[in-house]
Order: C-alpha cells, then structure tokens, then sequence
C-alpha cells in the first residue's frame, strides 16, 4: 500500500471535519475523528471473530463462569474483544435510539479497549453530536470506511492513524509541543539511538523492546518500531510507554491497537509517582519530556523514594531543582537499562531531548551537577547533539539530544562526543506555533540533515580515540574528566582596625553581652512582680517590659557615659583599643565586663575592614574574612595548591584554600567548546563607515533644503 493509498483514508476520515466545522472548534475536530477511527478499525479487526465471542458470552454464562476475560480473548484472537451484536451500519439504522445504542455498543469492549474510549471522553462527544443532529451522518461517514485488516494491514493502518494524529497536532498547535514531537526530529533521535546496531539488528529472529516514559501520542514509539523493522522486516519491536495526559495516552493506546501490538504496554499516569513498569528492563529508551515542568506534585513520592530507597531506587543520585524534573526522567530511564554482565545481558541505549538547562544548572554539590557526576562517571553518556532553535511547537529555544548507553564500545569508553548540528536547517514555508525550522530529509530540494548529522554521528563515534576531531569543526571527542571541576573555596585574612565613633559606640551599647550586664544589674532594682516573671522567662505585658527596659537602659548609661570621651580615637590593633576601653571603664567605676563574649562584641562592633589593618587569629590561625571569600572551579585531576600559587597568589599573596568546603561538580559547557572568536572590526573600518554615513546624511539634508 503506497503512501497515496494512506492519504486517501486518512482523507475520507479527516473529511468529517465539513460536518463538525460550526459545533466544533477547529482544534477539536481530533476528539471525534479520532476515537472514530479506533471504533471503526475495532470493528473491522473483530468482524470475523463476532460470532465466535457472542457463541462463548453464551457457553460461559450458561456453565456460570464469572472470570472471562482470558476466555474471550482467546475466542477474538486478539487482545481484546466486544461482547456486543451490535455495529456502526445496525446503530445507524435505528434513528431514534443511535446515542444510547452506541453508548451500549462502547460499553461492551473489553476493558482495556473500552478505557481508551474513555479517555477521550467518547460519552461526550456522543451526546454533542447527538445534540447537533450530527451523529447519524459521522456514524455513516465510518461506516463508508474500509478498515478491515486485509485492506489496510496492521502497519498500513499505523501509517492512516498517524496521518490523522498529526494533522490534529496541526490544528490545535498551541498546545501540539505537549504531546507531538516533530517527526523530522524523531526521525534524526532514532537514528542515532540505533545507529551503532545497525548490524544486530539484521539478524534473523531479532526481539526488542522500545520504551518511553513520557510517550505522548506514541510518535516516538512508532518511529524506533519502523527503523528497526525497515533493517529487518522479520525482526520483533514491542514498544512500551508512559503517560499522565489521558487524552494523549487514548491516541498511543489506539495507535497500538491499531497495529495489532498490546494496548497494555501504554500505561497511564505519573512516570515518577506511578511507575508503570516497574523492575521491567527495556534494550532502547526515548523520551522527549516536557521542557521546564515542576515535580511538586509528586515531591513528597520522589523524595521518599530518594531517602528511604537510596541506591536500590530510581533517585539516588540526586534531586534537581523543584522547577525542572527533566533530570527527574533521564534517571528512571537509567533504572530500566539492561544490565551488561557475564551472564548475557545485552545492555541498553538511551535517547532524551532536553533544553540547555540540564548541560550546566546547578554549582557544585548541588542536585543536578550530582545527577550529571553520577552518569559521566559511571561512564554513560556516548554524546551530546546540539540542535537548531525554533524547531519544536511549543518552544523556540535551543535543544539537545542526549545519549547515553552502558555498553559503549572499547575504543569510545571514558569518551563523550559533543557534535555541533545548530546550522543544519531549512526555513519553513509556513510556520506552526513555534517552529520554524526543519530539519532537512533530502525530499523536495531539500539538504538532507538528518542523513549528514547521522554520518557525522557514526564518525565521531569511530574516532573517539581522538581528543578533539576536525570534522568541518562540528564534532569535538573529550574524555569524561574534562567535565568535572573541583569548586574550592579561596579564603583571606580578616584584617581590621579600630574606631569608636558615636555609632560603633551605641552599637557596642546595644550588643548581648553588655545588655546582658545591665540586665543583671538592674533585676534586683525591679518591682519584685516582675524580678519573678523575668527569672520564670515569663512574658512580661506592655506596662511591665516598659519599667523593667527603663531600667536596663539606667544601667546601661554609666557604660556609655565613661567611653563617651573616647569618642574619635582609632587603634591599629585590637590589644590597644581593649586597654584604652578597660582603663576608662575602670577610671569610671564601672566593673564587670570581661571575658570571650565581650572581647568579641568590642571587636564586631568597632572593627574597621582595612587592607592594611591587624590580621585577626582564631587560635593561631588567619580568621577568613567572609566579604573576600571567593570561589574557583579548577579542572578535575589538577593540583588545586599548584593552581593557587599560579592563578591566585600573584594577586592575593595571602590566600589559601578552605579544603573542608571543596566539591565536586560537573557541567558540560557546550557553547563555550564551539565559541569561535571574532575580533573587532578596525577603527579605521569603523571610522570610514560613520563618516560615509554622515556624508550621505548630509546629502539628504541638501536635498530637503533645496
């Protein structure tokens, strides 16, 4: 069947846009043309075996047996059934009754069949178009429309359904970026996911398994099902997905019922809350998750399973910022990797688009430069493929393919690749929310990109040997060290003067320490009510805290009062400045402040930071200055005191690195690797171009002056 055949029915189906344009929004016209086509392909596969179920609803009621799932499938031949007599052509044929009819007619499916339906809110859309005196023609519209296996087979109808899918995601493209990834570039993803199994793939009998957490409509699915089966027609693909948008999950779900693969593989709700595969393995994972979404939802599940699980969870490594889960994804897709061991485990690859958040957010320490050491250091990440901007619906920003494997080949292990795709793109004729761009397939005198990134792809791979390859400057090859860094933390001497001024002066006043002193001697002057209430720690009311404060400050004036003449002196070291304050307490008669807290609260409150102030010790120690700390990321393998003496201590003689505070931490500085500097233009340039400018500015002028 050529494409022009699945054209033609998709048409047929799409045509009953004409009926619903008027009831319907445009953007809506998916919700009914959609789930028809299930129904009318359902009933097309079920046709030759209705009689046989209908004879086994019977046997089974008669011999009164209540579980009959397993029964019924077997009686359809397929992995799922419908217990009715009941057909689009008889429903159409009672006017009266074809809502209620067709509700019945749904309501009879096997479950699984019967959800999806649900899912696209099928009750619903009756009753609109019943309401609308539509429904008897959608119905005859359908019924017009052969779907029976042997005129449209399983792969065939595949390629009808998609057609459909895509023109929905078309017509409603504000929101298409949810749940349809552009086929171009799913296209490119594939390829390179698959591409250094190209070989194994030919073999006669091949099985693999296919899995996307965040499956949407299933177009990646579907895309790693054809490329594996277009290397080898006899090979088996069992595709397995995820996803929380029940509207879109209806149409993956559909979508394989329609190509003969089980429905249940797709299953419904949150990847991270609700693993729907869990402890399953899978040898090729895709996903293109949503770009930026919040994990709130699921914060208190995810952060369960990251303390109480740890190691034998999904999120040991680390949890990203609240406001991004990408990250969130790319680990639970690591879970269900093959393991690759002696005893026959074939390993696993990995395929995830992401925006340029996860290559470097998050310092040192943190979760996501946790996540990103967890997986460069266990060696899993093949390559990074920078994209073009404006080629997805929903976002025009830059995005990235990742690839990650746990069977990388010996000559690329400890390698990553970073290739450099960001100018392979035509312009589109007509834009679709935000894209823009396409990626080229050779068709219609196009470039063919896909074709070059792939080739590019498989070279660099075959090169890795090499530190950085010279292929037209788009491909760089790096061991995994280059992304790592230890972030030190640069630490100076605080040094201080000191100077009593009217405000360091109230300040040193108003510290615990001296407050503390007179507090301790204005109690026993208080009224005895509230020397009780204070000894107690009891709250003292309004009236009471204003007495007992007035006292307190009493106290507090003899010490103000006997360093008042102080007032504009400066000491170069701390011992001065404490020796004149303790002489003109003393002349004073003023007693009792003494010890560490005092001696500090002297220091807070008149110390001066002054470059060529008194170095302050901690027990023979430089004290650091908090306001001069500084932060270094020094590359992963250099000596951080050899990188001081060399970076730092020309400036800064007197620095020295904290080494309790160091972290690792890794980022992929992706732009910063393909930077090609451009240098000024000349003055000279420069200065001709503004004096021809104002000479045909003035040459204007004349011409409006004239």
């Amino acid at each position: 069947m050529n494409s022009a055949i699945h054209t033609a029915l998709a048409n047929h189906a799409w045509s009953v846009a004409d009926l619903l344009r008027g009831d319907y929004r445009q953007s809506d016209y998916g919700k009914v043309i959609l789930p028809f086509t299930v129904l009318r392909r359902l009933e097309c596969v079920l046709e030759p075996t209705r009689e046989k179920v209908n004879e086994t609803v019977v046997r089974l009621k008669d011999q009164g047996i209540d579980n009959t799932d397993h029964f019924l499938r077997r009686a359809s031949g397929h992995s799922f059934y419908n217990t009715s007599t009941y057909t689009l052509r008889s429903i159409a044929g009672d006017a009266g009754n074809m809502a209620q009819l067709l509700q019945k007619y749904v309501g009879a499916f096997s479950e699984n069949a019967r959800e999806v339906l649900e899912k696209y809110d099928f009750n619903q859309q009756i009753k609109k178009l019943d309401d609308a005196n539509l429904l008897y023609q959608v119905i005859g519209k359908f019924t017009d429309l052969d779907l029976h296996p042997e005129a449209v087979p399983n792969h065939n109808m595949g390629y009808v359904f998609e057609e459909l899918i895509r023109r929905f995601a078309e017509q409603s493209n504000e929101t298409a970026g949810e749940h349809f990834t552009p086929r171009e570039v799913i296209k490119l993803m594939v390829n390179l996911l698959i591409a250094p199994d190209g070989d194994a793939l030919t073999l006669p009998g091949v099985v693999r398994t296919v899995m996307d957490p965040a499956c949407g409509t299933g177009g990646m699915l579907s895309a790693a099902a054809d490329h594996i089966e277009h290397l080898n027609e006899h090979a088996t693909v069992e595709v397995y997905g995820q996803e929380l948008n029940p509207e879109s999950w209806a149409i993956c779900r559909s979508d394989l019922m329609i190509k003969g693969q089980d429905p249940d593989h797709i299953a419904y709700g949150n990847s991270f809350s609700d693993d729907g595969h869990r402890g399953e393995k899978f040898d090729y994972l895709l996903a293109n998750p949503p770009f930026g979404v919040d994990w709130k939802k699921v914060k208190d599940d995810v952060e369960h399973e990251h303390n109480a699980l740890g190691d034998a969870g999904r999120f040991a490594a680390g949890l990203p910022r609240i406001s991004d889960g990408s990250l969130l994804f790319l680990q639970h897709m690591i879970s269900k990797m093959k393991p690759v061991d002696v005893y026959g485990g074939s390993g696993s690859r990995i395929a995830i688009v992401f925006n340029g958040s996860p290559l470097f957010s998050g310092a040192a320490g943190s979760g996501e430069s946790e996540i990103r050491r967890w997986i460069i250091e266990n060696d899993w990440l093949e390559a990074i493929v920078a994209l073009p901007d404006q080629l997805f619906y929903n976002t025009g920003i830059s995005t990235y393919f990742w690839i990650l494997t746990n069977r990388k080949d010996a000559n690329h292990k400890g390698k990553v690749v970073l290739l450099d795709a960001r100018d392979q793109w035509v312009k589109m004729r007509k834009s679709l929310g935000d894209k823009r761009k396409e990626l080229g397939d050779g068709t219609n005198g196009k470039p063919n990109h896909i074709t070059e990134i792939t080739r590019l792809y498989g070279e660099a791979l075959e090169a890795a040997e090499d530190a950085e390859h010279p292929m037209h400057g788009k491909v760089k090859v790096f061991e995994n060290k280059a992304f790592g860094y230890q972030r030190i933390t640069v630490e100076r001497p605080l040094k201080l003067r000191f100077q009593l001024t009217e405000e360091t002066l109230a300040a040193l006043a108003s510290s615990k320490p001296v407050q503390k002193w007179a507090e301790e001697r204005a109690l026993p002057k208080a009224p005895e009510e509230i020397q009780k209430l204070v000894k107690a720690r009891r709250k003292l009311n309004e009236e009471e805290a204003t007495t007992y404060a007035d006292l307190v400050a009493a106290e507090t004036k003899p010490f103000t009062e006997a360093l008042a003449g102080l007032v504009g002196m400066q000491w170069a070291k701390k011992s001065e400045m404490q020796v004149a304050l303790a002489g003109a307490l003393a002349e004073a008669g003023v007693e009792g402040l003494k010890g560490a807290p005092y001696a500090k609260a002297q220091r807070d409150a008149l110390g001066v930071r002054d470059p060529e102030g008194e170095r302050q010790d901690v027990k023979g120690s430089p004290e650091p200055d908090p306001d001069l700390r500084d932060y270094e990321n020094v590359p992963l393998g250099e000596d951080v005191e050899v990188y001081l003496k060399r970076e730092v201590h020309p400036h800064v003689p007197d620095a020295w690195i904290d080494h309790t505070k160091t972290k690792i931490g890794y980022e992929i500085p992706f732009t910063r690797h393909f930077y090609v500097y451009e240098p000024p233009r000349p003055l000279a340039e420069i200065d001709a171009e503004l004096k021809a400018l104002e000479a045909e500015i003035q040459g204007l002028l004349g011409e409006v002056t004239e």
